[in-house]
């Protein structure tokens, strides 16, 4: 321990028998570093700093704007226009002298992140982009280190501990295996452009924060091949254990020869939107169902949603997908749907792009054009 007072700054958290003195050594050595201070970032860093984290290491290249006030709220108004690096760590030290803490006002690059990440034990996800979440992940699985994934978008957020060592020398699954086909790189808004609920980044970030603590004092992440779904609205949080997906590329090497690729050409890859795509309308299936035509339905939805509405298609999530490819039919029409027609059009380009089917069709308007033209009495969410 540093100083007199630090008996006293952590004693609530030493008191408890996980934590300890000796837990609490351990937070003064750990190295953790957090992408992004924004939204999912600032939480991050207060309850770290405020943890005893001994040395944070902060990673953006952007400044404080009038609009982030609402929910990164560790910036004051007399720090708009300054780089969020500069005025987070001076906010950071007012709040725990002891630490220490890098600053990196840049952003995260195929050309930094080798220089950077190896010098930290553990990575947070703060980041709104998902082609710099794909970095992220493969930079963090050649190192070796795990990352905390968390992402927010209106009322909704998520959570998982990514690539986390096990007890039998292996790795846990990592972003890949959870979303193996990337949106196109401006797909989902930020939340810029999408809005989200001031408070839901707080939310996302302190459980983030959670899962660091639990990793730097056991080794362990109560979220490790797992991920937590937060409705903000409901208030309703969903577990889905996420599996092991071979046709994962990270796993047909060994890590250290991860090549770290063209990530915004890698998400962008998968766009449907200068594609013709073969589809049907909710009319046209129920016309072909009807008649008892020879076709195959997949729901590529999460268990979840499956479960609050479904219309006996074959449930195969996106997240999945990769285990059901000998499952998909390539001898009749496959018609393929989700809620609004948005992944299964993803899920489609996919399949034709890199398992060469020809049968595939996209119902135009997902499941909610089915509730809204076909039978009104189906709950629409």
């Amino acid at each position: 321990m540093q100083e007199n007072d630090t008996l006293e700054r952590y004693v609530r958290q030493m008191n408890l028998p996980e934590i300890g003195q000796e837990g609490q050594d351990k937070l003064a050595q750990a190295r953790v570093l957090v992408v992004g201070a924004g939204g999912l970032g600032v939480p991050n860093l207060q309850y770290l700093a405020a943890s005893g984290i001994g040395h944070l290491g902060i990673i953006d290249g952007d400044k404080v704007s009038l609009s982030n006030l609402h929910r990164q709220v560790l910036y004051r108004e007399s720090d708009v226009h300054k780089m969020k690096v500069a005025v987070a760590a001076q906010h950071l030290k007012d709040l725990n002298r002891h630490i220490h803490i890098t600053t990196y006002p840049d952003y995260l690059r195929r050309e930094n992140v080798l220089d950077i990440f190896p010098e930290y034990d553990i990575v947070i996800d703060g980041t709104d982009q998902i082609p710099v979440r794909y970095l992220i992940n493969d930079a963090c699985y050649k190192v070796g280190i795990p990352f905390i994934y968390g992402s927010i978008y209106r009322f909704d957020g998520q959570v998982s501990a990514l690539n986390v060592p096990l007890e039998d020398g292996t790795r846990s699954s990592n972003y890949r295996d959870i979303f193996p086909i990337p949106p196109a790189a401006n797909a989902i808004p930020d939340c810029n452009e999408g809005g989200v609920i001031g408070p839901l980044p707080g939310l996302i970030g302190t459980i983030q924060a959670i899962q660091v603590l639990q990793y730097l004092l056991s080794g362990n992440c109560s979220l490790t091949n797992t991920l937590l779904m937060v409705e903000g609205l409901t208030m309703d949080f969903r577990k889905i254990k996420i599996k092991i997906l071979h046709e994962n590329p990270l796993y047909h090497q060994e890590p250290e020869l991860t090549p770290l690729i063209d990530y915004e050409a890698f998400c962008s890859s998968t766009s449907t939107l200068n594609q013709p795509m073969k589809s049907v309308t909710v009319i046209q299936l129920k016309k072909m169902l009807d008649a008892g035509e020879d076709i195959q339905v997949i729901d590529v939805r999460e268990p979840y949603e499956y479960d609050i509405v479904n219309i006996g298609a074959l449930l195969m999530p996106m997240s999945q997908i990769g285990h059901f490819i000998d499952d998909i039919s390539r001898d009749k029409p496959v018609i393929v749907h989700c809620r609004s027609g948005k992944r299964s059009g993803d899920i489609i380009d996919w399949l034709e792009s890199q398992h060469d089917f020809d049968n595939l069709y996209n119902l135009e308007g997902g499941i909610l054009a089915w509730a809204d033209e076909i039978d009104p009495s189906l709950p629409k969410y």
